[in-house]
Formats: structure tokens, C-alpha cells, sequence
């Protein structure tokens, strides 16, 4: 592991390449977390939490970054994927986390140029029952060159019209009888998950202590002040000491706070979004197309994954338990509707190959619409100063983290210059993203999933060529990819790796069931997994995903 001190620390931000791949033993982490006192505890690996981590580390402190279930396991793997400034904010009238967010997608584009990217934007302009009518998108084009000048034009593009058959060039199927031309722009995407399990991973190479299956039992005070944490992991409890505490949980955020302060008032309001998933052979398009939802007032998207397309999505008010949030028949039936107005594809609810349901942290009344509220973060220190951030957007998560480390450093009475601006993620620096492309196959693929520490990837392929097999019979993915996770991206269970390090359970569901024995024989191989336990894995992914697709299905009332 490698200290960032400030005498190297321009020189280890130009250059985080690895020279071998970085192993994180489970054993090692847990023993570390229980042996050292550290200054920062950071509880929550979402993607907050885990660039709190990087950035608290990198400024030279010893930080511990512990999640209860899996990193990016809440809302960072559940997300939108934008990387965008957000152009409903401009609507809101709220200019500057435009100009933020749109600051942020620059360096997440810099820093890990193999996770983020550009994607265009596509906005049909219809004569009727569209997004926008002529005499609007004239309007909107406006709010467009608001856009590019708050810094949208970062990205190299400027928006542009575009002609009728230039749209259908983009999305063939869109009903041609009522349009009447386009509007592009540019934003970008990434696999929410992967770039969650990256920054805790470059947190890991600068030397935090980073563990997932790590539950947070209680907080421990020294003279009043919360100043660790009690962690249950793998069957034991941890103290885990430290000067400051973070509570980076997202929406169970109310819960942790509570701890410290029995009198918290409870100010997170859940509110959820759903995503599906159809193949593109179903609805094919170029990038995103975003269309309206027939009586709705919010817009859906319409986004090419590969060879699928992921609808999204829905923003309602939630107030069911946080643990198993399921996308419902009536929110599916709702996407569906939006593409089909918009296109001439007749999905139907049998076309539906994945969906995603997940739930934003955001702090406000309980009055009002959820599409309403601000995407801006919030960032507190209570009384017996826990740290507590909530709310915001992934875009700004790099900015979120440094925020809330400076609030941490306030309560260490230390000081210490961010270095998370211009630090790449690992797989990052060096990454160059249109050769890599262009070589299409094996090395296009690992590229865009892991940057330049593909090659640890292909070296496991060098030393057992059977791990060159897809997982299963049909799927993108090998078999040495879940040795990978298994070895180095702290990957436990079949739910790990087919839910967030693969992603295959949200873009080929009923694949990734026949790709379940598979996992877990690897994983039984590299972890020392007992039959009962790769079993039992194996029959909690499969119950899972059927309560899944039974909440999807159902008839509606």
C-alpha cells in the first residue's frame, strides 16, 4: 500500500499506475481495521463515502472506509449512470450546481477516462404528444446555449439541430409522422457501480483500509464525543477507533445519526427511481433519446448499453423498507408507455430482459413533488461532531468528498490541501480511450471496464487459459473476471459479482441465473468457499432475482 505524503504527492497524482495488481485480502483488512487508530472513519461505501475516503487518504490521513453490505450496493449502483450537469436544473433555476456539475463531469472525463463516457442527447421535437412542440424547442434551445456556456462545451461539443432524417438515423424507429427535426447535446455515462468499486480501490492503493460486509453496530464516544465505531464482520465485532467519524449511508443515513443523537429529527426523504432494461434489437438507437411520458411531467431516457437499452426513469416519493427496493409492474408498465408513444416498437413486458430499482437521499420537506427538490448536498456536524453528508448527485461526489473532509479536518484541528482535482482513478492514467476502442474484442472490453489494469486481467488468462471461457454459454464476461473481483475487488458472494462487478444481473437477468453455479465454483476456488456456503449463495442469487422478476410481473389490480 502506498502513503500519499505531501513531499510526493504531485508525483504519485500524475502517475497511479500499478506496476502489479493490488490484491485486497479480506483477513488483512479486518485485522488492520481492528489493530490501527485511525483519524477518519468513514461509514457507508457508496460513492460518496468512498471519495470522502480517497480524498481524506490522499491528503496524507489514516482513513477506514466500512460498508455493511457491498460497495455501490445502495443508490450508487442503481443510479441514472449520467455524468451530467443536469439541464432540469437550469429549469429549477439553479445555475450553479450546473456550473458544478458540470465541473465534476470534466474531471471524472480526465481522471478515469475508461469509466466515463461521451454520450449524445438526443430530444425529438414533435408536432404533438412529444417532449417539446416547434415553438418550445426553440425555447429549449436557449436553455441549450445556457448550458454549453455554464460549462457543457468542456466536452468538445456544442449542442446542435438536427434534421429529420438526421434523428432517424439515431433512433429509426421514432414515429416520423410527427417530427419535425431535433435537438443533440452532450453529456456523458458510466457503470455506476464499477466507478464506486474504482475509487475505493485507489482509496485502497494509497492506503485506506476498505472493507464491505462491515456493519455498523453502534458508535463509540470518548469524553462525549463519537470518536469510532462498533463493526460486525465476518461473525466478530471490531471497535474501530478514530478522531472523527463520517456517516456517508445515504437514505439509512437518519439511522446512524440517531446513534449520536437520540433527539435527531429525521430530514432524509427517499425518493425512488426505476429503471428497465430491453434489447436494442428491440428499440434501436444511437446514444440517448429522451421522450415523453404520456400525463407525466417528468421526461424518460432512452440509453444504448451494448446491445441493450436501459429506460429510465421514475422519480415518486417512497416510504417502504430500504433494503429490498423492486421495480413494480405499474412503474415498468409506465416506462413502457414512454417508449412506445415516442417509438414504433411495441415493447412489451415480456421484451423486459433486466430492471433496477434504487432510491435518492434527498434532504428537504416533505411537501412538494420529488422531481422538484434540490439535488444540492448537505454536509453537518452534530454536537458530538459525527460528520453526516446527504443528498447530491453522483457527478459531484468527488466535490461532496472533499467538502466533507475539510468538515472532518475541522474537528482533528489539522489542515491539509485537497489532491483529488487532478488524481486519476486506477485503470486511469494512461487510459487512452479511442485505441483502445478501436481494437474492438477481449481488449476493447477490459479496457472499458478496467483501463490499463486490464492487463492483470489477460495475465490471469497467460497462466490458465480456461479462464479465457465466458462465465456462461451466451455471456460477455470470463471466468477470469471473477477470479479478478475475487482476488482483488473484495468480491464475496455470487451477488457481488454478478450484480455490481459484471452488472449482468441488470443487463441480461435470466443469463446471469444460469451463470450463478459458474461463480460460485470460482468463487469457492479462490475464497475456500464450504459446498454448503457456494450452495447457499447460489440459492439466495436465484430466490433473489425471482422475487425480483415476481414483483415485475404482477398483474395489476
Amino acid at each position: 500500500m502506498i502513503r500519499l505524503t505531501e513531499r510526493k504527492a504531485r508525483s504519485e497524482t500524475r502517475n497511479a499506475i500499478r506496476r502489479t495488481p493490488l490484491a485486497l485480502d479480506r483477513g488483512a483488512q479486518i485485522e488492520r481495521l481492528a489493530a490501527q487508530r485511525f483519524d477518519v472513519l468513514v461509514v457507508g461505501g457508496g460513492v460518496t463515502g468512498c471519495y470522502t475516503a480517497l480524498d481524506a487518504v490522499s491528503r496524507g490521513l489514516r482513513v477506514a472506509l466500512v460498508e455493511r453490505d457491498d460497495f455501490a450496493s445502495g443508490t450508487s449502483s442503481k443510479s441514472s449512470k449520467m455524468v451530467h450537469g443536469g439541464l432540469r436544473y437550469i429549469e429549477q433555476g439553479n445555475l450553479p450546481l450546473v456550473r458544478r456539475s458540470l465541473l465534476e463531469r470534466q474531471r471524472l472525463r480526465r481522471n478515469a477516462p475508461h469509466l466515463v463516457q461521451r454520450l449524445p442527447f438526443v430530444f425529438p421535437v414533435l408536432t404533438q404528444d412529444g417532449v417539446f412542440d416547434p415553438r418550445i424547442a426553440k425555447a429549449f434551445e436557449g436553455l441549450l446555449w445556457t448550458y454549453d456556456l455554464a460549462g457543457g462545451w468542456r466536452i468538445g461539443r456544442l449542442h446542435r439541430r438536427l434534421t429529420v432524417p438526421e434523428v432517424l438515423v439515431r433512433a429509426p424507429r421514432l414515429r416520423a409522422d410527427r417530427l419535425r427535426g431535433g435537438l443533440l447535446y452532450y453529456d456523458s455515462r458510466t457503470d455506476d457501480a464499477r466507478l464506486t468499486l474504482t475509487i475505493a480501490r485507489t482509496a485502497a492503493h494509497f492506503g485506506a483500509t476498505v472493507l464491505n460486509g462491515a456493519a455498523c453496530r453502534g458508535l463509540i464516544r470518548e469524553g462525549g464525543r463519537v470518536r469510532g465505531a462498533t463493526v460486525g464482520v465476518d461473525g466478530r465485532d471490531v471497535d474501530v477507533r478514530a478522531g472523527v467519524v463520517v456517516n456517508a449511508t445515504g437514505v439509512w443515513s437518519d439511522t446512524l445519526d440517531a446513534l449520536s443523537d437520540p433527539g435527531h429529527r429525521p430530514r432524509v426523504r427517499p425518493a425512488k427511481g426505476v429503471h428497465i432494461v430491453v434489447p436494442w434489437t428491440r428499440l434501436p438507437i444511437d446514444g440517448t433519446v429522451t421522450v415523453p411520458v404520456p400525463g407525466r411531467a417528468r421526461r424518460a431516457t432512452c440509453t444504448r448499453w451494448g446491445d441493450v437499452v436501459v429506460i429510465g426513469t421514475t422519480d415518486t416519493d417512497y416510504d417502504g423498507p430500504l433494503d429490498e427496493v423492486l421495480c413494480t409492474r405499474e412503474e415498468m408498465e409506465y416506462l413502457l408507455d414512454g417508449a412506445n408513444t415516442a417509438f414504433d416498437a411495441g415493447l412489451r413486458a415480456d421484451d423486459v430482459v433486466g430492471s433496477i430499482a434504487g432510491l435518492r437521499p434527498l434532504v428537504g420537506g416533505k411537501e412538494g413533488a420529488t422531481l422538484d427538490m434540490s439535488r444540492d448536498h448537505r454536509i453537518d456536524t452534530d454536537a458530538h461532531g459525527l460528520v453526516t453528508v446527504t443528498g447530491g448527485k453522483l457527478t459531484t461526489s468527488r466535490h461532496m468528498g472533499e467538502l466533507v473532509v475539510d468538515e472532518a479536518l475541522k474537528e482533528l484541528g489539522r489542515k491539509a490541501r485537497c489532491r483529488t482535482v487532478h488524481l486519476p482513478l486506477l485503470g486511469g492514467a494512461g487510459y487512452d480511450a479511442e485505441a483502445t476502442s478501436a481494437t474492438g474484442g477481449l481488449g476493447a472490453h477490459l479496457g472499458e471496464r478496467y483501463g490499463t489494469e486490464a492487463r492483470f486481467v489477460a495475465d490471469l488468462i497467460a497462466e490458465d487459459a480456461s479462464l479465457a471461457e465466458p462465465v456462461v454459454e451466451g455471456g460477455g464476461h470470463l471466468r477470469a473476471e471473477v477470479v479478478y473481483a475475487a482476488r482483488c475487488e473484495l468480491a464475496r458472494t455470487v451477488d457481488d459479482v454478478l450484480s455490481r462487478r459484471t452488472r449482468m444481473r441488470l443487463f441480461a437477468r435470466d443469463l446471469s441465473v444460469k451463470a450463478a453455479p459458474e461463480v460460485a465454483r470460482l468463487l469457492q476456488r479462490e475464497l475456500g468457499l464450504s459446498d454448503e456456503e457456494a450452495g447457499r449463495q447460489i440459492e439466495d442469487y436465484v430466490s433473489g432475482v425471482e422475487r425480483e422478476r415476481t414483483v415485475l410481473m404482477e398483474e395489476l389490480s
